[in-house]
């Protein structure tokens, strides 16, 4: 992805948009249902008992123990989403002074939601978290090809091959491949001659939150729209041919709008929440940039709630996008937070710097001090019932906040499970 600001071109640039460590999410007993390779090892290890399978309870849900939490709530988007003070002023009491801007959403009773805010309108650069708009333009394309059968569109994520290409070039950021017959991993980079299904580079793009797999899955759903029914069929050649043959203009339209127009449909505007280029300067050879990356909590709290009422394309794709969020390894950032171990918890988070070092300025990994974006969501769901929604997006200079989005997640956490223990008058 391009940096947004180029007029700090003697700076030392960098963009990490994806965590410290090799995560997997998706419910590991999934293999079946999606071909993705790296889940029929977990499955094997958890099967094995010879082997231990270090999870925590909460990453251990079956496929069928997951569900959409609001498709029983007819209420609008604005009426789900109007601050309720008194918890509001609860949240408020925890968040640290500085560039903190969130919202949450206290789903465990879904006849009594309570919605709290803080800054939440501010816009700020959404780092990895933008590739949610990339699954959902996937799945929207594959909606409008088979609008009928949600089948036969996991039959196509199943089935569909594709070459990563120029694309996916360049992301220093390692995927897991998975070789069944030797069952042996190996964590590497994306290489341009990688050929994986539609599924496994979805899963690469949010389980590892590769670049590479995020711009070839931007670049796949782009061809569905373009050639629609046909796409099935279409070849590697017939593909190159078509972006021989378009304008890069005419492209970076329909890349542009296949994104954001989803989201638009599900009202969230385009200053709440939109995406400008690809992941990576290779796809940057055919498709330009438009009006730049931003996101914001409220943008971001409106999409997890249409995501949890089922309205995000349709139910098929809201839940099997939730799927794809789920957590099920090493947990990093807000999500490592103790408290929320044995909860279920579906997450993406993502990260920009920036550091200009003359003149001895300090600055460091995920401390940038040009900015500083560190910006993650989660969907929270304990065993005692209590569920909810985080969307947290921060700019602290000179620091690496990933502790801090630990602190504050134990903290909203406690401030939550402390309210549902109340008595309801």
């Amino acid at each position: 992805m391009k940096l947004p600001n180029k007029k700090y071109t003697i700076l030392s640039l960098t963009l990490l948009i994806s965590s410290f460590v090799l995560m997997s999410f998706y419910p590991i007993d999934g293999y079946e249902s999606t071909g993705i390779t790296r889940l029929l090892r977990l499955e094997r290890i958890k099967n094995d008992t010879t082997q231990t399978i270090n999870l925590p309870s909460g990453a251990l849900l079956p496929l069928n123990c997951i569900n959409l939490q609001l498709t029983t709530v007819n209420d609008s988007i604005n009426s789900i989403l109007k601050e309720d003070k008194e918890f509001s002023n609860k949240i408020k009491k925890v968040i640290p002074s500085g560039n903190y801007s969130l919202t949450v959403l206290d789903m465990s009773d879904p006849n009594h939601l309570k919605y709290a805010a803080h800054k939440e309108t501010i816009g700020y650069q959404p780092g990895s978290v933008g590739k949610l708009t990339v699954v959902t333009a996937i799945f929207t394309q594959l909606y409008n090809i088979c609008p009928q059968s949600w089948e036969a569109r996991k039959s196509l994520l199943k089935t569909k091959k594709v070459r990563a290409g120029a694309w996916a070039l360049y992301d220093h950021h390692t995927i897991p491949d998975y070789n069944i017959e030797t069952d042996r991993l190996v964590k590497r980079k994306v290489k341009s001659d990688d050929v994986f299904t539609l599924y496994e580079w979805v899963d690469h793009m949010m389980s590892v939150s590769n670049n590479g797999a995020a711009s070839v899955v931007w670049r796949e759903a782009l061809l569905m729209a373009a050639f629609q029914d046909e796409y099935e069929y279409i070849t590697e050649e017939d593909a190159d041919e078509y972006f021989k043959n378009t304008s890069k203009k005419e492209l970076t339209l329909l890349a542009n709008k296949i994104v954001n127009e989803p989201l638009r449909k599900i009202g969230i505007s385009k200053d709440e929440w939109r995406l400008g280029s690809f992941f990576t300067s290779g796809a940057n050879k055919y498709v330009g940039d438009i009006g730049g990356s931003i996101g914001t909590p409220l943008g971001l709290m409106k999409y997890l709630v249409q995501l949890e009422k089922g309205k995000v394309i349709d139910s098929f794709s809201s839940l099997e996008i939730k799927r794809l969020m789920y957590m099920t390894d090493r947990r990093i950032r807000y999500a490592y937070a103790k408290e929320i171990r044995d909860a279920a918890v579906y997450f993406k988070s993502g990260s920009l710097y920036s550091c200009d070092r003359s003149n001895g300025k300090t600055c460091g990994e995920y401390a940038g001090n040009v900015y500083n974006y560190m910006n993650s969501v989660a969907i929270v769901e304990h065993p005692n019932g209590v569920k909810y929604m985080v969307c947290l997006m921060t700019n602290v200079l000179r620091k690496n906040s990933a502790w801090d989005h630990m602190v504050l997640a134990s903290k909203i956490d406690q401030v939550i499970n402390a309210q549902n223990e109340e008595p309801t008058s």
